[in-house]
């Protein structure tokens, strides 16, 4: 459902990709300064890791409030910046910066505990001041971040202390931790100009290069556990293939999100090793439900009823992930349980185009692109899918670097793409009534209080509970198709440890990746 480009902003995507994402595609074997090479630092390879993200260096950002496009954005924050919180196993709220997030009876003043003992790169302390001041950032740059704080009253949030602060929402909200998930990095009170990094929290600093090396050594004085390696080397590769391709050739220790195809051409290489995390990508097929045909709620039903899945999985994603049943966020520890699988029911779906008064059939256009590995030949697939019913569907595909800018959240019927983004995140990003980003159109009022209610629920059971079945009403009246969802697959040198095993925001934390001997 959600575009590339917004699973990235949102880790944020990607999703994807897919991101990402989210969730992807360029050159590889870069060297931005002496520095970035293992060859010409004083360690020695043993003690360097070099990654090669999805990103693009054309468009890397330096301020951590704003716009993340590519997953190389994201892991260089990562490195520099402390976060608040992080996404766990289970869907649990990890700490991370903040110790403790304690709500009021309202669910409306939460109390935002942080830790004592965390310094920045120039020796001053992390202060409840610095996490305000930083989240006030990020509600300055909503129109960048979709967002990211439009549930919080940063004017009316306080700081109580050297180590709190309270921080009040606008309606009663039982996740603020999640909320605080994602990219809130803290930066010093004060810091406007991010023409060069300013000092950070995290477990590296930044020793060189630029976005397209970029050299980050370890921060000793960090308060987490001591990243194994001295040395990261981040490197923004937009092509998939060339991420593969730079693994193979010895010129990074990791690769990220790769194709299917590369990974099973080398399944039996001993050479590299397949770092696999599954259901983390999808394609789903987008239909604006404010545009014909898809604003008759039985064309879109036609549409999901016919789709064949299973073949979708095999085409685009070579069998590596398992077939879809139109839910956004099946991994989400809210999505609804036991919901019986979608199948394949063509005379069914041309009933239903027939009811809607389409039986003569529908010339439409299917958009897609080659950003992320088989977006192209789904879309072909399920053009042909489609034919079946009579729906004529000319594919359409736009480059890479302009698809998210004049396709997603435009074009009437498109793949989208997610990849690893919470229920609560597709939902502000991509669900939000009035939104420009509402790439459905779904507007239905009673869905959008169920989801106000369930928010304010302060029994977790109950929440999860309703959560669910708001993902599930959408799944059935909404204007998505998730046909299946492809395994997040990234490439290692052998020995390679400490890659993250999360999907989406998680994926970008890489402090404690090591290479063995």
């Amino acid at each position: 459902m959600m575009s590339p480009r917004l699973s990235r902003r949102i880790s944020a995507a990607v999703a994807a990709a897919t991101l990402l994402t989210g969730c992807s595609s360029g050159g590889t074997d870069t060297a931005a300064s002496p520095a970035a090479s293992p060859s010409t630092a004083s360690g020695t390879a043993s003690d360097t890791v070099r990654y090669a993200a999805p990103g693009s260096p054309s468009n890397a950002p330096r301020d951590p409030h704003g716009l993340l496009p590519g997953e190389s954005d994201l892991v260089r924050m990562a490195l520099t910046y402390d976060v608040l919180t992080l996404p766990g196993p289970g869907g649990r709220t990890l700490p991370r910066l903040a110790t403790a997030w304690e709500p009021d009876r309202s669910l409306t003043r939460w109390k935002i505990t942080i830790r004592g003992d965390a310094t920045f790169s120039d020796g001053r302390p992390v202060r409840a001041a610095d996490a305000l001041f930083s989240l006030r950032r990020m509600g300055e740059k909503a129109a960048e971040n979709f967002g990211r704080m439009e549930m919080f009253d940063l004017d009316a949030s306080t700081v109580l202390g050297a180590t709190s602060f309270e921080l009040v929402t606008e309606k009663p909200y039982a996740e603020v931790g999640k909320a605080l998930e994602g990219a809130t990095f803290v930066v010093p009170e004060g810091s406007t100009d991010f023409t060069r990094p300013v000092p950070g929290s995290g477990p590296f600093r930044p020793a060189g290069g630029d976005a397209q090396a970029a050299v980050f050594e370890r921060n000793d004085d960090w308060w987490g556990p001591k990243p194994p390696s001295r040395r990261i080397e981040v490197r923004a590769v937009p092509d998939p293939q060339a991420r593969g391709e730079a693994l193979l050739s010895g010129q990074v220790d990791l690769a990220a999100a790769v194709p299917a195809a590369l990974v099973r051409q080398h399944a039996e290489n001993p050479s590299v090793t397949l770092v696999r995390r599954p259901g983390a990508t999808l394609y789903p097929l987008v239909m604006r439900t404010d545009r014909k045909p898809f604003d008759d709620r039985r064309v879109r039903e036609a549409v999901r009823l016919t789709l064949d899945r299973e073949q979708l999985l095999q085409v685009a994603f070579l069998g590596f992930g398992e077939v879809g049943n139109d839910l956004l966020t099946p991994k989400d520890p809210t999505s609804p349980a036991g919901l019986p699988q979608r199948t394949r029911d063509v005379e069914r779906a041309r009933r239903l185009m027939a009811e809607a008064g389409h039986a003569g059939g529908v010339d439409l256009t299917l958009h897609s692109t080659t950003a992320y590995p088989g977006m192209d030949s789904a879309a072909t697939l399920i053009a042909q899918q489609l034919a079946e019913i009579g729906i004529r569907a000319k594919v359409e595909l736009a480059p890479a670097d302009t698809y998210f800018s004049t396709v997603w959240g435009k074009e009437p019927f498109y793949l989208g793409y997610l990849g690893g983004i919470p229920f609560l995140d597709v939902v502000r990003v991509a669900l939000k009534p009035g939104s420009a980003t509402n790439e459905t159109a779904w507007e239905d009022e009673t869905w959008h209080a169920g989801l106000e209610a369930a928010l304010a629920e302060a029994d977790e059971s109950e929440r999860r509970t309703r959560l669910g079945a708001l993902q599930s009403r959408l799944r059935d009246e909404g204007g998505y198709a998730v046909w299946a969802l492809s395994d997040r697959l990234d490439l290692a040198k052998p020995g390679l440890t400490g890659v993250p095993e999360g999907i989406g925001f998680s994926a970008g934390f890489i402090d404690q990746v090591a290479l063995g001997g």
